[in-house]
């Protein structure tokens, strides 16, 4: 009897301590920080919390201490007036800018280190140029980094021939040293081939997709895998089997610590069918070979679970994958989240956004004609209505429910579970979605509910055996503070700062679970 009381009170303790240990410190508002700017999170340098901000033509880095007040803001000097891009990636002592611009019929991808105050060092790094012969709208360069930010990517795509297209790769290290640089020619048999998914491994190694479908914004119903090894000039072409479906929304995910490359995404029966299951690619980098090809077809049981308002049939014809995560014993776990938007009462489809999703736009990475959408470097997860659809048109947004794959070392599935969540908002998507939070023993879901009319910052996590936590309410949730956890990043095992809205500012939370 003793020892039972003394193990309850044991729990009761951690539990308290928990608990506790939630808590929510703000930024004061700056009245230079408006709500239409453009920011990146970058992460803790040195204990130092640095956020980008850009509006208009000026661009600094606000550096914050741990109780979130402001040490320093530092203005970016000698940049030009227009920038196509600001990407970046952080080190625990530094971080890099990446920008592109043009000045005449020059393309410059430029980089600038910044330590961890948030100043410069030394003069910006020319990493390469390109001649163009018409005005870009956008950035040339596209850039990939891998998962321990040791190998850093630059590639542009010349599309100049319709049956041919140039790629051109630059590998540097973490020193922005160039490793190898490469040009290599990929056949367009297809009338609406493109390339996509483009990821690079700890060693440098690239991958992506060439994909077709009957038209642009339509289904995929062919694609071939290319892997290329980081010092050579060459690559390893697979085509994969995907007759009789009809795919979308294609991701690429290096498992670094098992030398496996994943191909994934959702599959139809049926041009512009709905949503049956997952098609699931195993790359073996070691063997240059496939490891494994199958699909999986989701149950009555998780249709009837994930479906929220929709029908069963048409149970995940909104999902979107968000996060893949790869697990040490070669097994990993897949998110996805209900996501789609209305105008006037008429609900649109994915085949209803332009290009139906991010990696089914044919103009990513593509320079030659004018053409200029980029993927970013820090890019947030994929929403539908952030890459076109009727955008004049559409006033309300929704974020719904989430689902969680986890699959074993096989590629079968161990266990599934759904977050349950119903968000909505009219004329903004800033406030609905999720930030993902890895603690390490769970993964953690933040996102806004609403509640007696006040919107609240919820913590749902997911133990690795697929059981569901609903966490206490944050202590702090301070009236006025509208968090924005999608764009949120986490900067430490518990730690996530997370923008939020105050009286028409940008402020920012940190967020300690």
């Amino acid at each position: 009897m003793y020892t039972k009381k003394m193990a309850f009170l044991c729990l009761l303790l951690v539990f308290s301590l928990y608990v506790m240990a939630q808590d929510i410190t703000y930024s004061a508002p700056d009245r230079e920080d408006v709500r239409n700017m453009n920011y990146e999170i970058l992460g803790k340098l040195k204990g130092n919390f640095l956020i980008y901000k850009n509006y208009r033509n000026i661009h600094t880095i606000s550096v914050y201490g741990d109780d979130m007040k402001l040490v320093t803001k530092n203005k970016i000097e000698g940049l030009p007036d227009k920038l196509f891009n600001a990407d970046f990636i952080a080190y625990p002592d530094y971080c890099y800018m990446f920008y592109q611009y043009q000045k005449k019929n020059i393309v410059y991808c430029m980089a600038q280190k910044i330590d961890a105050m948030g100043k410069q060092i030394g003069n910006p790094l020319e990493l390469d140029t390109t001649v163009l012969a018409f005005n870009a709208s956008n950035k040339i360069y596209s850039s990939a980094y891998s998962e321990n930010k040791q190998r850093i990517i630059f590639f542009k795509i010349n599309t100049k021939s319709d049956k041919q297209y140039i790629v051109t790769t630059l590998l540097f290290n973490a020193d922005l040293s160039l490793l190898h640089r490469s040009t290599i020619n990929i056949a367009m048999p297809e009338k609406n081939d493109y390339l996509t998914a483009f990821e690079v491994d700890n060693q440098g190694n690239l991958a992506f997709l060439r994909a077709w479908g009957t038209s642009q914004n339509d289904n995929i119903i062919g694609m071939d895998f290319y892997f290329k090894p980081a010092m050579e000039n060459t690559v390893v072409a697979t085509p994969l089997n995907v007759k009789g479906l009809f795919l979308d929304d294609l991701h690429i995910k290096f498992d670094n610590e098992n030398q496996h490359c994943l191909i994934t995404g959702f599959f139809a029966k049926q041009r512009r069918g709905s949503v049956e299951g997952l098609y699931n690619y195993i790359w073996d980098e070691t063997k240059l070979a496939p490891l494994h090809a199958g699909i999986l077809t989701f149950n009555d049981d998780l249709r009837n679970d994930a479906r929220g308002e929709s029908s069963m049939r048409n149970a995940f014809n909104n999902y979107y994958i968000h996060n893949i995560i790869m697990r040490k014993d070669g097994g990993y776990l897949l998110t996805a989240e209900s996501a789609y938007s209305t105008s006037r009462g008429n609900a649109y489809n994915r085949w209803d956004y332009m290009y139906g999703s991010p990696f089914f736009n044919p103009y990513d990475y593509y320079y030659g004609y004018g053409y200029g959408y980029g993927i970013g470097m820090m890019g947030s997860y994929f929403y539908p209505w952030s890459f076109g659809g009727p955008m004049n048109s559409v006033n309300r947004f929704y974020a719904d429910n989430i689902m969680i794959l986890s699959f074993n070392p096989g590629d079968s599935l161990e266990w599934s579970n759904v977050i349950h969540k119903s968000q909505y908002d009219d004329n903004s998507d800033a406030f609905i979605g999720y930030g993902l939070l890895n603690s390490g023993d769970q993964l953690h879901f933040l996102f806004n509910t609403v509640e007696r009319r006040q919107s609240l910052l919820t913590d749902q996590s997911i133990t690795p055996d697929g059981q569901i936590i609903r966490n206490p309410l944050f202590k702090n949730l301070d009236r006025g503070y509208q968090f924005m956890p999608r764009q949120g990043k986490q900067i430490g095992l518990r730690q996530m700062i997370i923008p939020c809205q105050y009286r028409g500012y940008i402020t920012f939370a940190k967020v300690v679970l």
